[in-house]
C-alpha cells in the first residue's frame, strides 16, 4: 500500500470512523493516522474492532476502540461523550458506516430489509452525524464526512434499499453544511464507484449474477465485465483511493469546501 506523503496535517487531531473496523474504515484510519491524527474506531462487531485497532497500534498509530450499534440513539451520545472524557476534542468525523443489503428487483424486495438498510445507512448516519456535530459545536468547529455511494445517483437495478438509502445521504450532507457552517463545521461527502478486488467486490458481483434481472448476465465472470465496461475509467477502484479523498476534505486544506459530494475511482455521477 503506498505511504501518504502530505504533511501530517492531523496531528493533534483526534478523528472518529464509524464502520472502523471494516476494509475502508481501517485503510482511511490507517491513512489518517500516519499523517499524525489520534483514531477513535467505533463498530458493532467487538473481534473485528480490537484486531482494527491492534493493527493500527502495531504501527505506532495512536487508536482507541468503541463497540456502539448505531442505530441505537443513546448509545451513539454515551459513545461521543466516552470518547471525548477519554481523547478531548473530537476535531473531525468519517461518518460511514453502512451495511448493503440484499440484491432483489423492485418487484421482489422485502420490507423488512428495506427497513433494515434505511435504519443503519439513514437514520445511523443522522443519528451519528448529529451527535458529533453536537460536540463539535460547543469546540469551536470541526469536519465531516459521509459516506455516500455513487448508487446514489446512478439507479444500480436490483439494489433499491441500498440507493435509497444513499440518495439519502447527499441530501443530508447538504443540509447540514448550511445548518452547521454557522457553528464552524463543514460536511461533504464522498461517492466511491465500483471498489476491488477483495470480499465486496466478490459479494457484489455474485449478488447481481443471481439477482435474475435484465441488465446483468447470470454468470458472474460475465457480470464483473459488464459493471467494470460502465465506468468512464474501465477498472473498479482500489481501496488506498478513498481515504485520501476523505482525508482532503476533512484537512485544513479544504477549509473552504462544504456541502459537496466528491466521486472516487473513475465513477460517473
Amino acid at each position: 500500500m503506498t505511504e501518504p506523503t502530505a504533511p501530517a496535517t492531523f496531528t493533534g487531531r483526534v478523528v472518529a470512523i464509524t464502520g472502523g473496523a471494516g476494509d475502508i474504515g481501517l485503510a482511511t484510519a490507517r491513512h489518517l493516522g500516519l499523517l499524525g491524527a489520534t483514531i477513535a474506531l467505533i463498530d458493532l462487531y467487538d473481534g473485528k474492532l480490537e484486531a482494527a485497532r491492534a493493527q493500527l497500534e502495531g504501527e505506532a498509530i495512536p487508536a482507541h476502540a468503541w463497540r456502539c450499534d448505531v442505530t441505537n440513539e443513546a448509545a451513539i451520545d454515551a459513545t461521543v461523550e466516552a470518547i471525548a472524557e477519554r481523547l478531548g476534542r473530537v476535531h473531525h468525523l468519517f461518518n460511514n458506516a453502512g451495511i448493503l443489503g440484499l440484491f432483489h428487483p423492485l418487484l421482489e424486495y422485502p420490507t423488512e430489509d428495506f427497513d433494515a438498510i434505511q435504519a443503519v445507512n439513514v437514520r445511523g448516519a443522522f443519528l451519528v452525524l448529529r451527535a458529533f456535530a453536537r460536540h463539535m459545536a460547543g469546540q469551536g468547529g470541526g469536519s465531516i464526512v459521509n459516506m455516500a455511494s455513487m448508487a446514489a445517483t446512478g439507479g444500480p437495478p436490483n439494489m433499491i434499499a441500498y440507493a435509497t438509502s444513499k440518495a439519502a445521504i447527499l441530501g443530508m450532507t447538504q443540509t447540514a453544511s448550511k445548518d452547521l457552517a454557522p457553528h464552524g463545521i463543514r460536511v461533504n461527502a464522498v461517492s466511491p464507484a465500483y471498489m476491488g478486488p477483495g470480499f465486496m467486490w466478490t459479494r457484489q458481483v455474485e449478488l447481481q449474477a443471481a439477482a435474475g434481472s435484465p441488465y446483468f448476465a447470470t454468470d458472474p465472470a460475465a457480470v464483473a465485465e459488464q459493471m467494470i465496461g460502465s465506468v468512464p475509467m474501465r477498472r473498479y477502484g482500489g481501496m488506498e483511493e478513498i481515504p485520501g479523498a476523505v482525508a482532503f476534505l476533512l484537512g485544513d486544506g479544504a477549509s473552504y469546501i462544504t456541502g459537496i459530494n466528491v466521486p472516487i475511482a473513475g465513477g460517473i455521477l
